[in-house]
């Protein structure tokens, strides 16, 4: 193929044109890892409360790519130099940062692939692209791990202020319709700069920083941590466990060949070969989907009506509360649950459970997003902020839930 043909242009709804920078990021788009994005939703299962989310992971990693574009433009712009290998390296991290999600992204981590996380895999499959690739992404990795010694290059791929949250809100909050996330990313771009190797925004772009933590922290709790779908995704990983559990005890259970091998198999990140990287890379949204389809038939109990709630959208009650729920509370439902219907009280922790969600829109434990002054100071953005309500964004707050059958109310 000629090269002319590579230098591609996708039409963005939040954007308008992105283009390709180069043939190598044309192949590396074109590649089954990376199309497999266009088949893992953005937002999981979300689109059950917003039904316009259903964006996917391939449409973010352009849209990061497009901003990573943005951003080096401005600091060259700015005097930073970015040789033409960096450049194309920070393009290459950042396009393939999520390339390792698995289907409705974090349901799998915590139920059938054991405690591997995205990140992680992530990485196998860049250290996998790279062997194809003879080698172009080399300084990629580097940058991505951290082992780049431009510290302000790993800031723009992942830090408090990085082009991936930059375009997942604005891209969420298109999608889902919460106008409330709608960050500025533009002019947070245009407000960059680096010194003393770090990313830091300048004085006069606080405000767009105080605007971006706030949207995030709407964010959080109107869409991502929303009690509706948080219920949703914490059934998808109760059906995931019951199907390994069933699987593991010879129970046959119709599904797609990858699931199944993830299902029969403990898989850990030491035990994450090449092999197992390729049947990874044949799971999508749509194996979940179909088996859950499938599972609603099946003679178990447990499976059969979990699987039934996802698929008609009827789901278990969810409360949240500012105090820690006991598990002597929970006693009687799951009682009362497994006299109803003929089952273990083992088995009740499938329909009745309780947990925790944290919202931090702003950690001062992490890497800080940096203030630089007027006088070539530079601060955190919490103390650089004469707003009193950043304060209270980097502290975290907790809420506790419960979720039981809608039966027992």
């Amino acid at each position: 193929m000629s090269q002319i043909n590579k230098l591609k242009i996708f039409n963005d709804p939040i954007y308008g044109f992105i283009t390709i920078p180069n043939a190598l990021i044309y192949d590396l788009i074109q590649h089954p890892y990376f199309q497999r994005l266009r088949r893992i939703s953005q937002m999981g299962l979300s689109y059950l409360v917003y039904p316009g989310a259903n964006h996917t992971r391939f449409h973010h990693a352009l849209g990061c790519m497009h901003l990573m574009q943005k951003a080096v433009d401005v600091l060259r712009f700015k005097g930073v130099s970015i040789s033409p290998e960096e450049e194309n390296a920070l393009y290459i991290a950042i396009l393939l940062h999520d390339v390792g999600h698995g289907p409705f992204s974090h349901a799998m981590e915590r139920s059938i692939v054991e405690d591997v996380h995205h990140e992680e895999i992530s990485l196998l499959f860049m250290n996998q692209l790279n062997v194809e690739f003879k080698g172009q992404l080399s300084l990629a990795i580097q940058v991505f791990k951290g082992e780049y010694d431009r510290k302000f290059m790993l800031q723009l791929i992942s830090s408090q202020l990085d082009m991936d949250r930059m375009d997942y809100l604005k891209r969420d909050s298109f999608y889902s319709g919460v106008s409330e996330g709608n960050v500025n990313s533009e002019r947070l771009i245009q407000m960059m700069n680096v010194a003393d190797d770090v990313l830091v925004i300048e004085e006069k772009g606080i405000y767009s920083v105080e605007k971006f933590l706030m949207s995030r922290r709407l964010m959080y709790w109107q869409v991502y941590l929303h009690k509706t779908s948080l219920v949703a995704e914490l059934i998808l990983t109760k059906v995931l466990k019951r199907a390994k559990e069933l699987t593991l005890k010879g129970v046959q259970l119709p599904c797609s060949k990858p699931l199944f091998f993830f299902m029969e198999n403990k898989v850990t990140m030491d035990t994450f070969d090449a092999g197992r990287l390729d049947l990874f890379a044949q799971l999508d949204d749509f194996d979940i989907i179909s088996a859950l389809k499938s599972w609603q038939q099946q003679d178990d109990f447990t499976l059969s009506s979990l699987s039934k709630m996802i698929v008609n959208r009827d789901l278990l009650k969810i409360k949240l509360t500012s105090e820690k729920v006991t598990l002597e509370e929970l006693q009687p439902l799951k009682e009362r649950f497994a006299a109803e219907h003929h089952i273990s009280l083992q088995e009740t922790n499938y329909f009745i459970f309780r947990g925790k969600i944290k919202n931090q829109a702003y950690s001062k434990q992490a890497e800080p997003i940096r203030i630089l002054n007027k006088d070539k100071t530079i601060e955190d953005v919490v103390d650089a902020s004469d707003q009193l309500n950043l304060k209270s964004l980097s502290k975290s707050v907790t809420k506790y839930y419960i979720c039981f059958p809608k039966q027992l109310l």
